[in-house]
């Protein structure tokens, strides 16, 4: 999987954040991310294949839509919120690809590259959750000040 651009789309997420917990969120998952590179790279090495990056168009989008909220929105909870939606879908995009990659390590019995991928997949559901928490907490104080 493709994993540079998300290395590069993190940063400016962070950048464009205003809630200081959000912004820890995506520096520490810069952080995360490159660990999973790290990983991917022992993955294919196991199986003695190159570690290239693949275009993904999907993903690509994704990341797309991520930037141009930056570009749209003026800062603050509004922002904040789009950008946890964002970050979400590519977890989400994520989760499916690495359950399926863990699934079919284990059919071509690659055990070993089967508990890297599965470190990675709940790697990816540990920061869904995270960010669903976060969200919650942000809803919940926009409303406050709205009343």
């Amino acid at each position: 999987m493709p994993r540079k651009p998300i290395l590069k789309a993190l940063p400016k997420l962070a950048k464009g954040a205003e809630n200081a917990q959000l912004k820890a969120a995506f520096e520490e998952h810069r952080t995360v991310t490159e660990e999973q590179v790290k990983r991917l790279e022992a993955v294919f090495k196991s199986i003695d294949k190159a570690a290239r990056g693949k275009h993904c168009p999907g993903m690509e989008g994704l990341l797309t839509e991520g930037s141009e909220l930056i570009k749209e929105e003026e800062t603050g909870p509004a922002l904040d919120a789009a950008l946890i939606c964002a970050a979400q879908k590519v977890e989400h995009y994520e989760i499916a690809a690495y359950g399926s990659l863990v699934t079919y390590a284990k059919m071509l019995g690659l055990k070993d590259a089967g508990k890297l991928l599965a470190e990675t997949l709940k790697e990816e559901k540990d920061t869904d959750l995270m960010l669903t928490k976060l969200a919650s907490k942000l809803n919940f104080e926009v409303q406050q000040e709205d009343e």
